[in-house]
Parts: C-alpha cells; structure tokens; sequence
C-alpha cells in the first residue's frame, strides 16, 4: 500500500525501539525473561506492525495494523512507568524517553485518526 520508510510514525516507532533496547541493558539480570523481554517484544511490535500494515492491499487492513501498533505502544509505555518505579532506569535517561514515546503517541495516533 505505501512506503513505511517514508511515515514519521515508523521513524518515531524505530527510534523508540533503539532507546528500548539501550535502556533495558542495564536491567537486574532476573528481569531477562521478564520486563526486559516484554518490553522489547512490545517496542519491536510497534515498527513492525506499521510495515506489515504498509505491505497490505487495503485501507481497512492497513488501519487495522495501525491499531495494533498503537496498542502495542501503550503497552510498552505502562511497561516503561513500571520501570521507572522500580528504578531499573537512570534518571538521567527518563526525560528523553518519556518525551520520545509522547511524540511517537501523537503522532501514530494522528495517522490513525486520518485514515480514519
């Protein structure tokens, strides 16, 4: 249907992902299977469910995937408060997080409503 590589909502999503993934190195080792793990499945969902919606013949679908990228995208930011409050994550790093899934938020949420 169109070129994922264009939509800022998949720029936003893959910024997200890198963050995600330098962030919960420093984890406890027994969060491996659990938080950590969740959250990066989380974070991966969101790009890759916009490509996969970007690979569909219609509209309705590609909505559809875009629906799942932004649920997967809440999921990750309750996961991410989590962490906050289990202190797994610098302080110094919290801002420029918070501020990144904020605008990822607005912005595949605005997709959605124009498509919509």
């Amino acid at each position: 249907m169109s070129d994922h590589s264009k939509l800022k909502a998949f720029k936003l999503a893959d910024e997200v992902v890198l963050l995600i993934y330098k962030i919960t190195k420093g984890f406890p080792k027994s969060e491996m299977y659990g938080l950590t793990s969740q959250m990066r499945r989380s974070a991966v969902s969101v790009p890759s469910n916009i490509v996969e919606g970007c690979a569909r013949a219609s509209q309705t679908e590609f909505l559809r995937f875009l629906d799942i990228a932004f649920a997967s995208l809440k999921e990750l930011h309750y996961q991410y408060s989590l962490a906050c409050r289990l202190e797994f994550i610098d302080k110094s790093e919290i801002k420029e997080f918070e501020l990144k899934i904020i605008e990822t938020e607005k912005v595949l949420g605005a997709l959605i409503r124009a498509i919509r």
